[in-house]
């Protein structure tokens, strides 16, 4: 008998699902889903930098991807031998006793505090200042440390104890807090004791301090000092953790019925996008995978004794097994990258949206025929005008910073910024300064590796910015002065998750082996233009002249915020 098996990623906007032979790592079948509550907006506020995410968007479009791989495969039940799960994160969310979701009991259908709190979410930049003021001056253990010693709103007791903070009832009503990909696997698999149920390494470790030497998550005591409910939570939450290599269930009865599978499919512990992606683009040491969408994550493993006890400053974490089990997993990243050039296009779309909508001179259906021709081109037509542009113009110098930076060294209070304009910038200028600010993010978070002791030989590039943006792609090779390769496949953490799964199930020995054989090809490669690396060396001292000056300004505007409070 053939096996098979699926892989299913949650992103930002949409769930997808593959189907892969485990013998070659062949995708038979893929469909994607998207959230239509997130497509309407509802329960997110950006002006407040709240974005929360209601889980009857996971389910329905669980249900949906899974059967229709199975349908169009034609693949028998019982040949998909197991599944596995990787979701953004830090993205938790509030469940009851029984390891349902809060959002989906009588009386918290409509609240967005009992939603999950999606990674984007920044509501809880002051709980993450006082978690680092605590972690640094309580005397005890300063549990950020392998955390890159910053820890972010972006992460799991930030939001925790924010959500706390403003809301009684959901503070009282949640039993447990989960980790979106937890709470997927949770749902799918027969394991149904929340003390027991194997909890992801690779979210605990990356984004709620969890750590061996100390015995797990942080202490009672350091809890009880941000928040009594903190340390209360802690003990019904976990002690060990364990890596996406392992078994956490069988397919329960309620959802084989569901999916048309078999209570004999494997559910594999769950995982984050980031990491999966790494492991189906063939990651190896001295290799930096970047998985570039609306954000990126930057992803790197190396062997233990080679990291040892070093910790590697500014970056999302490092932890024993989130990749790679057996090697040390490294994450840094930027928290807008797609996402800046979407800004933009948002901002050149108003007066199509909004004025288009007031003219009297062509029907609806040629307004909504507009819109759409509008939206749909226009990012490539500004790529070919910037394409244009030699550097030697007057090009505006721009942050990237529209979410706040990830990496290197958190600070999510911080923006962007555009200087340089003058009566001659036109929206191209302005879009290929904003692509230039992307990779110079991008450069931070290589020089911070480096400057760390972090070798780094080769760069894969995964995800829709690296494959439909050559523009982007080779503006980052001239930026970075390295070789970027790009992986061929369409689901690259979907495939890793698949991988994962594959070893769950037993069919291979071990992560490395899976990958290797059931990795992604690759199907573009970009080289250093030496004509341009220069160029670009000049502008990227502009970019960090611009980034001093405005985070100076915005910790002495915070200051006198402050000032003023008190």
């Amino acid at each position: 008998m053939k096996k098979y098996v699926i892989g299913l990623d949650y992103g930002t906007d949409s769930v997808r699902a593959v189907l892969i032979d485990t013998e070659n790592g062949n995708e038979l079948a893929s469909s994607v889903s998207y959230y239509q509550r997130w497509k309407e907006g509802r329960f997110c506020s950006p002006e407040k930098n709240r974005f929360r995410q209601h889980p009857s968007d996971y389910i329905e479009g669980l249900e949906k991807t899974i059967t229709e791989v199975v349908q169009q495969s034609g693949v028998q039940p019982e040949e998909i031998v197991s599944i596995c799960i990787d979701t953004t994160g830090s993205s938790p969310i509030p469940v009851n006793q029984d390891g349902v979701a809060l959002s989906l009991t009588p009386g918290f259908e409509e609240n967005p505090n009992a939603m999950m709190v999606l990674w984007k979410d920044h509501t809880a930049i002051r709980e993450a200042e006082e978690i680092n003021t605590w972690a640094r001056t309580w005397g005890g253990e300063n549990y950020t440390k392998f955390e890159g010693g910053i820890y972010s709103s972006e992460w799991f007791w930030a939001k925790i104890l924010h959500i706390n903070r403003v809301d009684e009832e959901v503070k009282n009503a949640a039993y447990s807090w989960m980790e979106h990909c937890d709470y997927i696997t949770f749902l799918l698999s027969d394991h149904k004791d929340l003390k027991t149920f194997k909890r992801s390494r690779c979210a605990a470790g990356h984004k709620a301090m969890w750590h061996e030497s100390w015995g797990g998550l942080p202490s009672k005591d350091f809890l009880n000092r941000l928040d009594p409910s903190l340390g209360q939570l802690k003990e019904r939450l976990y002690e060990k953790t364990y890596t996406s290599d392992e078994i956490a269930g069988h397919l329960n009865e309620e959802w084989a019925k569901k999916l048309g599978l078999t209570t004999s499919t494997i559910i594999a512990v769950g995982t984050f996008d980031a990491h999966s992606g790494a492991v189906g683009a063939k990651v190896e040491e001295n290799t930096l995978i970047r998985i570039m969408g609306t954000s990126t994550c930057d992803i790197m493993v190396a062997p233990n004794d080679i990291i040892g006890d070093k910790t590697v400053k500014g970056i999302c974490g490092q932890v024993d097994g989130s990749v790679i089990p057996g090697m040390m997993g490294l994450e840094a990243g930027q928290s807008a990258f797609g996402d800046v050039l979407a800004w933009y296009r948002d901002i050149l779309m108003w007066p199509v949206n909004n004025m288009l909508n007031d003219s009297e001179i062509i029907s609806l259906e040629q307004k909504d025929q507009l819109k759409e021709e509008f939206e749909n081109n226009l990012i490539r037509k500004l790529t070919e005008e910037a394409e244009k542009i030699s550097n030697d113009e007057a090009i505006p110098v721009a942050l990237d910073w529209v979410n706040g930076r990830r990496t290197p060294d958190a600070n999510q209070e911080l923006k962007a910024a555009i200087s340089h304009l003058s009566l001659g910038t036109k929206a191209p200028h302005i879009f290929k300064a904003l692509v230039n600010a992307i990779c110079f993010g991008a450069k931070k978070i290589v020089d911070r590796f480096e400057d760390e002791g972090v070798v780094i030989k080769k760069v894969i590039g995964i995800g829709g910015v690296a494959r439909k943006s050559p523009f982007i792609m080779q503006t980052l090779a001239n930026v970075l002065n390295m070789p970027i390769i790009v992986a061929a496949s369409d689901q690259a953490p979907a495939l890793g998750a698949a991988i994962y799964a594959a070893v769950a199930a037993g069919i291979y020995p071990n992560v490395q082996e899976a990958s290797q054989k059931m990795g992604s090809d690759f199907e573009a490669e970009y080289h250093p233009q030496p004509e341009y690396v220069q160029q670009y060396a000049v502008l990227m001292e502009q970019y960090q002249q611009l980034a001093d000056f405005t985070e100076n300004i915005i910790k002495s505007k915070n200051n006198l915020e402050g000032s003023l409070v008190n």
